[in-house]
């Protein structure tokens, strides 16, 4: 479980890491932003100091504008949240990098993974508890608990999305060949901005 005081330090430290990046590639933000330091200000204890995965989020006036992250980790979680923030911010393929004016507008969101099981059954799935990994074939996607429930998907829509994010069939997950993983989502999500 994550405490309040980690749940603040993980949103501080995903907006600095942003905040550092957009310094590092010559971008300056607005002062307006309101950056805490990006490091933590004493020794990281308890869940932040612990490995694992993480997915960090950014939305601008609710919708997604970038979204990376380990699904396991050998880091400290303090350190997996500096990384994917940067790289959700800046690295997403599927969007441009972000820009200085988007800073203060974004909303950012942190979700500490638990560790993978695998599926046995699609009766297993619990929408909005779960998130969903499939492999099959070298190819892999990944969609966070917080997806099905923000698009309304039953199990069956959620397996088959998860194929679709990895780019196979939406009925992929039937294959006897596929792995379809289970997990969950502490999730951290920051106020909105105005």
């Amino acid at each position: 479980m994550i405490t309040s005081e980690e749940r603040q330090a993980l949103i501080a430290l995903a907006r600095a890491s942003i905040a550092r990046g957009f310094e590092q590639r010559g971008s300056v933000i607005p002062l307006s932003a309101g950056v805490a330091g990006g490091e933590p200000s004493a020794r990281p204890s308890g869940r932040l100091a612990r490995s694992g995965g993480a997915f960090v989020t950014i939305r601008e006036g609710g919708e997604l504008r970038g979204c990376i992250g380990y699904i396991e980790s050998s880091l400290p979680l303090w350190r997996v949240v500096q990384e994917v923030a940067e790289k959700a911010a800046f690295e997403d393929p599927r969007f441009a990098p972000l820009k200085p004016p988007e800073f203060s507008r974004m909303t950012v969101e942190v979700s500490v993974l638990s560790a993978p099981e695998r599926m046995t059954s699609p009766a297993e799935i619990i929408v909005g508890e779960h998130g969903l990994i499939i492999e099959l074939g070298g190819k892999r996607g990944l969609l966070l608990p917080q997806v099905a429930t923000e698009y309304g998907w039953d199990r069956e829509q959620f397996l088959q999305h998860v194929c679709s994010k990895a780019g196979l069939p939406p009925d992929a997950w039937r294959d006897p060949g596929a792995t379809v993983h289970l997990f969950r989502a502490d999730i951290v999500e920051e106020a909105h901005h105005a």
